[in-house]
């Protein structure tokens, strides 16, 4: 499995539609992939201790993807092996009348991780390239200055976005938080086939929403805007990858890989003893060697 294959080199072109929604492996080998994918849990969760003790500095990984592309799925069985104290997980929504005060940036830098914290976003400041991109009337919303009709949510518009996010990024990068960021790439077909089994099993209802057919409409127009999104802003501070999302326990395996291979690179250590400590400890274990039991 070479994971670096995924990553999508800065300003590269290439055609999302060319690019394989499935793993391409016959006959995969179920019971190999859960034990390569525990394996990489394990060892993510040891780099993550030592990641939460060292509180320098700090990872946020970015997951994007269509409706039912496994974003939940990534987090739940991923993220199960690492201690809860240094991960948190957010899912932005529509903005708040109080987030629509301020720029479309402004509610996700309160969310980015401290140091030694692990932080998810689940969808992201990236809707602001995506879903708006789509439905430009969002950007109304925001009352930007000098926008005042969707006629004025152009290109130059858009490309100036994508260096806002670029700035924002290398910002934040250079004072200590790494960024991973994942698109997860759904067929339409298989997406259909989720929808359905969602709507089969009554346990999954709350899975579903009929505006999730609504969105289904506009496919097309998210794939360009995820295309643009990832040809603009993949940047090697902080790059995209794309995951192969019809085959969900492979793109678990890779996403393990590539958050583990993350992890290598931060090379977080466990923070030094100084002599002064070291005497004090080796005093306080014969001080509670000589406690009655």
């Amino acid at each position: 499995m070479n994971w670096n294959k995924s990553k999508v080199k800065p300003n590269k072109g290439f055609k999302l539609s060319k690019i394989n929604t499935h793993s391409g492996i016959k006959n995969i080998n179920k019971k190999e992939l859960k034990a390569k994918l525990a394996k990489n849990i394990e060892a993510i969760s040891k780099l993550q201790n030592k990641l939460f003790a060292e509180n320098r500095q700090s990872l946020l990984i970015i997951l994007q993807g269509m409706d039912s592309s496994g974003k939940d799925g990534v987090i739940k069985h991923i993220m199960s092996g690492v201690n809860p104290q240094g991960v948190w997980v957010y899912s932005f929504k529509h903005p708040s009348a109080v987030e629509l005060e301020h720029d479309y940036l402004w509610r996700h830098a309160q969310k980015l991780p401290e140091h030694g914290q692990i932080t998810i976003f689940n969808r992201s400041h990236y809707e602001n390239v995506l879903i708006s991109k789509v439905h430009p009337e969002i950007v109304l919303a925001e009352r930007l200055p000098n926008i005042n009709s969707i006629n004025q949510v152009d290109k130059a518009f858009w490309n100036k976005r994508y260096e806002q996010i670029n700035s924002f990024e290398k910002r934040n990068s250079e004072i200590g938080t790494s960024f991973l960021k994942i698109f997860l790439h759904l067929s339409k077909y298989e997406q259909r086939n989720r929808f359905l089994e969602r709507i089969k099993h009554k346990e999954k209802h709350w899975k579903f929403s009929s505006n999730d057919i609504i969105e289904r409409k506009f496919w097309d127009a998210y794939q360009d805007a995820y295309e643009q999104t990832l040809k603009n802003t993949s940047t090697k501070i902080a790059p995209w990858y794309i995951i192969p999302a019809d085959d969900k326990l492979y793109a678990h395996l890779l996403i393990s890989k590539i958050i583990l291979e993350k992890l290598k690179a931060m090379n977080p250590c466990f923070p030094p003893t100084d002599k002064k400590e070291k005497e004090l400890m080796e005093k306080s274990k014969i001080a509670l060697k000589k406690e009655n039991k």
